[in-house]
Formats: structure tokens, sequence, C-alpha cells
């Protein structure tokens, strides 16, 4: 009973001990001093009694206090003690080396001035011996102190996961001799390498095993042989590479798939922070899309820039992205408070020199947005305020008709009035042959954008705003959509519910898009519509299904998919263009200009102030079908707006 007792305080004091962060400083530091001075101790009566010369008790107390000034005036120069002893890097050992020349420098001076008795020969050997010494137990005593710690973790610290690294070039190597160096990653412990050869040759690199398969039968072989609970790939790319291949045999034998998607903070030491879980959103990602960085910097140098709806996923994005930029002042202009705390908090803590006003405000409230525009004067505008889910949109139609219609038009007024340089419009791929409120809505305020930019060029306004829309399709893992949506079906055990075996969409990262919004601002001289390439449609269901087989669980025997039907509104599939427009081409090759079909302004602002004046009064079915008469192409679907159809 006591011999349990002792064993359990031991495995308390060793789990408490391998939880610390790090050890004092100066325990450390007295630990190396302790080393230094027995290393001049040791080395010298050893080499007084090999070379059999005769020395005096003074002269030992003078080779001490010599080593002990040196020591003391080479640890705080180089600060050896600093850091944390199991990270240890190579610049730790140049430090460790530099301690033990200015040691010997200032023990060979001390000794000089003290007229220690020793000879010439003596002086020499004996620095020799004293530096090579001091480094080599001060780099042991580091040794063994990260031995220790792995050997403590091994029998006392909770278990490790065993995973593979994925491939055996340069970063993959890296990753796995950072790991060693850390000892573990997170909860994992790397123990080989992963490639798919059919020539299944043994060999080793960085003292871990290379394993070869070439089915998924060899991967799952593997996997029950050697107890592997994930394989970690070393970069998004691979990950890319391998989606429809290794990561597919994952998914299938419920193995654990991970991601170290920057490599940087693997050099800075920070691996722990970026190895994941790989998402839904890795999968559906393409190659970077590539922007001209020195266009959009020379663009936005020194410019005032207002974003509407910067609390919004897009929104947000956008402040984050032109951060980076060498702007004058960002204002970040939103109705929602809390989502606009953090975006403050985020934008303080990433980015502490960038000058930033947070508004709270509405695009309705034509006096707020006069005294942001009169107060600020901002020189760009990316105006990505707007009511986005269908269902409830069509629910409140007149909430759509006043955000994205009326609230786009007082924004964009306020431009022309003040002078603004660029406005930038964020529109969708429902406002292309619309088949819900939101859809026409945001098609209204396109027309609204597009017949004003052309006034202005006409001569028929007074301005020199130039009025820039950018489309694109659905943004992986924005507020309200399908992917966060079914992550927490799957993490409540399901089931997941997808309305319609047969409906796509087209995806697009958050970062993406923003960039090519950024892209599209550049190249716009104003009047166009730009279309991003949005890549090849998703279908939903199968969306439903790899998402439920990432997280290691089986469609059909760990959860269930539903079909709830199509809602209010809601589209089998997604267009960019409609069928009477064509596209041209721009420089770049995901951006294209639509060729679409011109408005009288006149003609649409006495439209606009009909449907203002009747979504005020929340006369919903003459509101309704003021629409359908002015975009004609507007056809309800599973909605109580069909029988105004034509």
């Amino acid at each position: 009973m006591t011999m349990n007792y002792h064993y359990i305080s031991l495995q308390h004091f060793f789990s408490r001990l391998i939880t610390m962060r790090y050890i004092n400083k100066w325990i450390i530091f007295w630990f190396d001093l302790l080393i230094s001075l027995s290393v001049s101790l040791i080395g010298v009566l050893g080499l007084f009694s090999f070379l059999r010369i005769p020395y005096t008790q003074v002269d030992v107390l003078k080779g001490a206090f010599a080593s002990l000034v040196g020591s003391l005036i080479a640890f705080f120069t180089f600060k050896v003690y600093h850091g944390v002893i199991r990270h240890s890097t190579l610049r730790g050992l140049w430090r460790i080396w530099g301690v033990a020349v200015l040691k010997s420098i200032v023990l060979c001076t001390l000794l000089l001035v003290l007229k220690a008795s020793f000879t010439p020969k003596v002086y020499l050997v004996g620095l020799f011996i004293d530096c090579v010494l001091t480094m080599l137990m001060l780099v042991t005593f580091r040794i063994f102190i990260v031995n220790m710690y792995n050997m403590v973790l091994l029998q006392f610290g909770k278990k490790r996961k065993q995973v593979l690294v994925y491939g055996t070039g340069d970063e993959s190597v890296m990753i796995a001799s950072t790991a060693t160096r850390h000892i573990f990653v997170q909860d994992y412990c790397i123990t080989g390498f992963l490639t798919f050869n059919k020539e299944k040759r043994n060999f080793r690199i960085a003292e871990l095993p290379v394993y070869q398969v070439a089915s998924r039968e060899d991967l799952l072989k593997l996997v029950n042989r050697n107890s592997l609970d994930g394989i970690l790939f070393p970069n998004l790319k691979t990950v890319q590479y391998e989606k429809e291949r290794l990561i597919r045999f994952c998914e299938q034998i419920s193995l654990h798939t991970l991601v170290v998607p920057e490599m940087e903070e693997v050099h800075n030491g920070t691996i722990k922070r970026s190895i994941r879980d790989i998402k839904i959103e890795d999968l559906l990602g393409r190659d970077e899309i590539k922007i001209n960085m020195q266009e959009i910097a020379c663009l936005l140098e020194n410019k005032v820039i207002l974003v509407t709806g910067a609390a919004g996923s897009i929104g947000s994005e956008i402040c984050r992205q032109l951060a980076h930029f060498p702007i004058c002042k960002l204002i970040c202009f939103d109705s929602a408070e809390t989502p606009m705390h953090n975006l403050r908090l985020e934008l303080e803590d990433k980015f502490p020199n960038l000058n930033f006003v947070p508004v709270i405000g509405d695009v309705r409230n034509g006096d707020r947005l006069d005294y942001v525009f009169r107060n600020w004067h901002p020189h760009i505008v990316f105006h990505a305020a707007a009511y986005k889910h269908v269902p409830l949109m069509e629910e409140n139609p007149c909430e759509a008709v006043r955000v994205n219609v009326y609230g786009t038009r007082l924004v964009a007024d306020a431009a022309v009035k003040y002078g603004v340089e660029k406005f930038v419009m964020i529109s969708t791929d429902k406002a292309v042959n619309p088949t819900n409120i939101m859809g026409c809505s945001k098609r209204l305020a396109e027309i609204y954008v597009q017949s004003l930019s052309l006034a202005i060029i006409k001569g028929e306004v007074q301005g020199n705003t130039k009025f820039i829309t950018t489309r694109f399709g659905n943004v992986l893992g924005s507020n309200g959509s399908v992917i966060p949506r079914f992550r927490e079906q799957i993490n409540n055990g399901g089931p997941v519910t997808v309305t319609h075996p047969d409906i796509i969409r087209y995806f697009m990262t958050i970062p993406e898009a923003c960039r090519l919004v950024l892209e599209a601002g550049t190249m716009g001289n104003g009047g166009e519509i730009f279309v991003f390439d949005m890549g090849q449609p998703v279908k939903i269901v199968d969306l439903a299904r790899r998402m439920i087989e990432l997280s290691g669980m089986r469609v059909g025997e760990d959860i269930e998919i539903e079909y709830t039907g199509l809602r209010p509104g809601e589209k089998l599939y997604e267009e960019l263009l409609s069928h009477k427009e064509n596209t041209k081409e721009t420089l770049h090759e995901k951006i294209r200009i639509a060729d679409v079909r011109e408005y009288n302004y006149q003609d649409v602002t006495r439209c606009i102030n009909i449907l203002s004046s009747l979504s005020l009064n929340v006369e919903i079915v003459d509101m309704v079908r003021k629409m359908k008469s002015f975009v004609p192409e507007f056809k309800s679907q599973n909605s109580e707006f069909e029988k105004l159809d034509n």
C-alpha cells in the first residue's frame, strides 16, 4: 500500500513537471556556472597530474577565481541560460561555443594579471582543454535534460498518437526533425515517413523509417501493424495532390489526416500551433490565386478606405487583407455590435500599427452615411453590407430591398457626393436569373451601380467615381453557410440535412474571393461587372459525405443524410452569367468581365424610389410585382411569389 502511494506521488510529481512550460532561468544559470567551474578545476588538476607539474593551493584558487569571473562574463554576454532547453536549436550551440571561447580568453587574461606560476605550455594546453570541456559539458547537460524530459514524458505523460509524415521531401524531413527536437508535436508522435511506391525498399531518413505503400490494402496493413493513428501532410499542396487517393484511403479506414499549413511557423519554432486536422475547405480549395500585389499597393497607398459590412465574413476578410497594405486609414462600418467588437480586438492584436476606426451604423441611415463620408472622406469604398440568406429574405422581402437595394443606393450616392475615387460592390451569383428575393435585390443593386456609373461617364450625373461590381458564388465557411452547419450536425451526431440529392454549388475560399475583389478593384475603369472563375461545381450531398468521412465516421452507419426538400427561392444550381451575357477576358486568368445590358439611370432611379416606398410601407405583393416587372428574368421557385410570375 505504501509502495503504491509513493508511486502515485511520484507519478503526480512527474506529471506536474512535464506540464511546466519551463524551469526558471536562474536555476539553469546556477547549473551552468557549477558545470563551468567544475570543468576548470577538474581540467587544471587533471592536466597538472598528467604532466606531473607541481602546483600550490594559491595557484588553484587563482584559477578558480579566474574561471568564476570568466564564466560570469561569458554567461551574461551570451545568455545561454535564457530559453527553453528542450527547444534548443543550432543557434544555441553557437552561443555555447561563444561562452567557451570568451571564458577562456578572460581566464587567460586574469591568470596573466594575477601572475599565476604557469608555463606557456600549461597556459596553451590548459586553456584549450578548458574551452573544449566547457562546450562539451554544457551541450551534454542540455542533451541530458532533453532525454530526461523525453523519458519522463514517455513514462508519465498522456499517450500520444502515432503518425507518419507524408513524403520524403525537404519540408517533410524538416517537420520530422523539428518534431524530434520538440519531442512531441501536440498530441502526436512522428514515427516515420510514408510514400507511394510499388518498389517497397526499406530505408531511413533522419533516423526514422520510410514506409512505402502501393494500394489501400498496403496502407491498411501498415496501419494495423504499427498501430498508426494518422498521416501528417507537410503542406496544403500535398493535401490537394493526394485528396483523391491517400486522403480517400484514410477516410475509408477512419485514419486521421493532419496538415502543417504554414511552413514558416515550423521555422519559427511554433509547429505546435500549425498542426491541425485537414478540413473540407482544404479539399475544396484550389491552387493559390496570384494577384498583382504591386499594383494593388500603388492603388491603396496612403488612401482612406471604407468597408461597409466590415464585420461580416467577406467584409472582415477584406479588412484583414487591406491591413497588409500601406493604407492611410481603414473605416470599418457595420451595424452588428458584437462582431464589430470582435473585429476590433483582432485588428488591434494582429495589426497594432494599423490606423482604423470601427463605426457602428446602418446603410439605410442616410444621415449616418453622410457623417462618415463628410468626416473621413474615403478614397475607396468596398461595399459588402447586405442581407444574404435566401430563406430569410424570402420571408422578409421588404428588408432585403431596404438593405440590398436602397442601402446600396445611399452608399453609392454618398460616394459620388464626396468624390470617392472607386466604389467596389460585392455581389453574388444568385443575382443571375434570380429565383428568390435576395438574388433579385442584389441584381437591382448591380443595375443601380452600373447605371450610375454610365450616367457619370455620359455626363448626366456630376462626379468622378468609378463603380465596379464583383460577382462570385458561395464562400467556404462564411457565417451561416453550409459547411459550418454540416460540421455542427456531425458534431451533434447527425443527421446531416441536405435539401435535394442533385443540388450543386460553386465554392471559393473567403481569402481567395477577397484577393480577387482587390484585384478587380485595381483593374476596373468603371461600369464593369467582374465575374470570378469559381472552378468546378460541387454536389452538396458529396460534400456532406466527404465531411462525414473526414470526421472518421461512415455514412449510413454512424451518421445519416436526410433530404429536406428545396427551400423557398432555392435553385438546384447557381449561375455566374445569364444566358444573355457574354464575357471578355482580363489580364487575370481568374477574372472576366460580363457583357451586360445597359439601363437608363433615370428609369432605374424611378424604379428604386417606388420599391423603397413600397418596402417602407410593407406592401409586399406590389413590391415583388414591381421587382419582377423591372427584372423580367426573376422567376420565383418554391415560393409563394410564384403566383406573380407571368
